[in-house]
């Protein structure tokens, strides 16, 4: 039997247990809070308290493995740290997955990047991953763990993203000129990550966007057009009083290419643009008259 193993069920990796359960999978994985492990038996997915006792033993079983923890300062990649004698002793083990960003790139000052380029994080949070990811990939070198690792963009999806900001009233629209960011929809992520669990290649570095960077500011505007809500007036980035994590991810400004997964991995996406994700979401989310009013006027 194939059989998921993810060390943290969050949005996207939660996501893809739920499609590998529809297909038969044994599907499992790591949580920090307790609450949650009833609640995912219920979606038929086994969940472990991350660092118990259990996990080795959920972990033994498993064909697949997905690491989406994010690396916590100070500390190696936790997942080495507590599991790594566990992950060398995985037979069946067929492709491991870990879930990284491109922000591992940097500021390449509106330029185009693959993965050919090398990783130049501009703040710590980026350099802790290209730590995490050195690690995965020495442990594919050690000991041939089949290691692929999945630079991800900006994710929305279902709950998440512009859309959400804009019914909650808390969208802004801020203007720094020539910035741009990449995106991706979590069903493309899923995609994605199937289409290489189908034909692995251990030790390859994926880039995983859509087609087309865009402005964070268009994409607010074509957000509240699909809700029908007028946009928030726009704000200089100068005078926007960002919080420092806010402002870290208008430090990098690039235009990412997924080329690699559309050659490699035969990927179609099916929401290649934000247009096209966000158009779908809306029309098949709440309408306008359950938005707050603060986004309604």
């Amino acid at each position: 039997m194939t059989a998921f193993f993810c060390l943290g069920l969050g949005y996207t990796a939660h996501r893809l247990a739920l499609e590998l359960r529809d297909q038969g999978w044994h599907v499992s994985g790591t949580v920090r809070d307790p609450a949650r492990i009833a609640g995912l038996a219920r979606d038929g997915i086994e969940a472990a308290v991350f660092g118990s006792d259990a996990v080795a033993s959920l972990l033994s079983r498993a064909t697949h493995v997905i690491d989406s923890i994010p690396p916590i300062p100070g500390e190696a990649p936790l997942p080495l740290v507590r599991h790594a004698d566990a992950f060398t002793h995985l037979e069946e083990l067929r492709w491991l997955a870990y879930l990284s960003t491109t922000g591992v790139y940097g500021d390449r000052q509106g330029n185009w990047v693959d993965e050919s380029d090398e990783a130049a994080p501009a703040t710590e949070r980026g350099a802790r991953r290209v730590a995490a990811e050195q690690a995965w990939l020495i442990m594919h070198e050690r000991y041939g763990l089949p290691v692929h690792v999945f630079r991800l963009a900006g994710i929305y999806g279902p709950g998440r993203g512009v859309l959400e900001q804009v019914r909650a009233g808390r969208a802004r629209r801020i203007i720094k000129p020539g910035q741009v960011f990449s995106r991706i929809h979590v069903d493309d992520i899923v995609a994605t990550l199937k289409a290489s669990m189908a034909r692995p290649s251990p030790g390859a570095i994926y880039n995983v966007c859509d087609d087309e960077p865009e402005s964070p500011a268009l994409v607010t505007e074509y957000a509240c057009r699909l809700l029908g809500v007028t946009a928030p007036r726009p704000v200089a980035f100068a005078d926007a009083d960002l919080s420092v994590m806010a402002a870290s991810f208008y430090a990098d400004n690039k235009r990412v290419s997924n080329r690699k997964i559309r050659e490699e991995l035969g990927v179609r996406l099916r929401y290649p643009s934000y247009r096209e994700g966000l158009a779908a979401l809306a029309a098949s989310s709440s309408p306008l008259s359950a938005l707050p009013r603060s986004a309604r006027s």
